[in-house]
C-alpha cells in the first residue's frame, strides 16, 4: 500500500511531536518508577528513618554502658553497684534481701 503525497505530508508532520510525546511518557516513568525515581526515593527516607531510630537506641545504650564502666573503673568505684554485680555473677543474696522470682519466658 503506497501513501498518497497527503498521507506522506501528514507522517512528516506527526513525527516530531509523536517523538515528543514518547520521550515526555519515557522520561516521566523513569522519573517515577526508575531505580533513583520517586518511588525508590520515599523507600530510602524510610529507611533512613527507622535507621536513624535504630541508631539513636544504640547510642543510648552505649551510653549507659559506658556510665556502668566508669562507675566500676578502678580509681572510682562505687561500691553499691560492685555490690551488686557480684551478687547478680554469683548468684549471693544477702539475708536481709527480698527475692522475687520471676517466670521465665
Amino acid at each position: 500500500m503506497r501513501l498518497t503525497t497527503t498521507g506522506r505530508r501528514r507522517l512528516a508532520r506527526l513525527w516530531v511531536p509523536g517523538l515528543s510525546a514518547f520521550l515526555v511518557v519515557y522520561f516521566t516513568f523513569h522519573l517515577v518508577q526508575g531505580d533513583h525515581g520517586l518511588i525508590a526515593r520515599d523507600r530510602l527516607i524510610v529507611e533512613v528513618d527507622r535507621a536513624t531510630v535504630i541508631l539513636a537506641e544504640r547510642r543510648a545504650e552505649r551510653a549507659r554502658l559506658e556510665h556502668q564502666v566508669e562507675r566500676l573503673a578502678p580509681q572510682s568505684i562505687d561500691p553499691d553497684l560492685l555490690d551488686e554485680r557480684a551478687r547478680a555473677m554469683l548468684g549471693w543474696a544477702h539475708p536481709n534481701d527480698v527475692i522475687i522470682h520471676l517466670p521465665e519466658d
